[in-house]
């Protein structure tokens, strides 16, 4: 049995949220939605966790250091896209080996099961990375999954990419990953800041791995809510709608 372990990316400022503290500090039903992401993971089996932390640090650091368990944590110092947050856990990475799921800390809809079954889905794939995915009735906006006529990853398509036929596709990637750590650890420091926002995408992961001939798969999630995060105040309370709706 690999050991499992978890990086959950933290560091966003969220400037549309009209709040002084960290994006994923806001709160859904009294609980932080980085909060949530935690809770699945631990629920999941998974106790080696790390937070990678940016904005206004000290806020996470002290809510981390207040937990009843160990979760570490790394600074981002400067946001230069998902791809470099995860090169800030590399040394957590080395350390553990083994599998890592890599989620968004403001995405609180990402449920134990989903982690849990993708994991089995990776492992039974024997995959190099399994990227998390959902359905939605409108993908605008998101990545599109695009499968191999097996069922494997060919790659994901971000929006602005997309050609008319890729726009169809109504399965997204969620912005969660499981990973093979080693074979991570063997691309993360060739993802390349070669778009116009100069940063590091951990899309880029997945494509590097392809490219080395490595085997990617996609898992569906049972709900499309998986997907959802928060930007601004409005979109916040549509969480916390849902979270009651569900009886959370």
């Amino acid at each position: 049995m690999n050991s499992k372990s978890a990086v959950i990316l933290a560091g966003g400022e969220g400037k549309r949220m009209k709040s002084d503290i960290p994006k994923p500090m806001n709160e859904v039903l009294g609980k932080p939605m980085l909060r949530w992401v935690i809770d699945s993971v631990k629920n999941a089996g998974i106790d080696d966790i790390c937070v990678v932390t940016g904005y206004k640090t000290e806020i996470t650091e002290a809510y981390l250091d207040s937990l009843p368990f160990e979760v570490s944590h790394v600074l981002q110092s400067e946001r230069l896209g998902t791809g470099h947050a995860v090169m800030m856990a590399k040394d957590f990475l080395k350390e553990k080996g083994g599998d890592v799921v890599i989620l968004c800390g403001d995405a609180p809809f990402m449920d134990t099961k989903t982690i849990a079954d993708a994991y089995d889905s990776h492992s039974e794939g024997d995959y190099s990375a399994t990227v998390i995915s959902a359905m939605l009735d409108d993908p605008t906006g998101y990545g599109r999954i695009v499968r191999n006529a097996d069922g494997t990853l060919k790659t994901i398509v971000e929006q602005k990419d997309a050609d008319e036929a890729t726009l169809k596709i109504k399965e997204v990637n969620s912005g969660g990953y499981w990973f093979d750590t080693e074979d991570l650890l063997s691309v993360l420091d060739h993802i390349k800041a070669n778009n116009s926002a100069k940063e590091y995408y951990l899309p880029d992961a997945l494509y590097l791995l392809l490219q080395n001939g490595k085997k990617a798969g996609a898992f569906t999630a049972a709900s499309p809510d998986t997907v959802l995060g928060a930007n601004d105040p409005a979109q916040l309370q549509e969480l916390n709608d849902i979270a009651k709706a569900k009886g959370y």
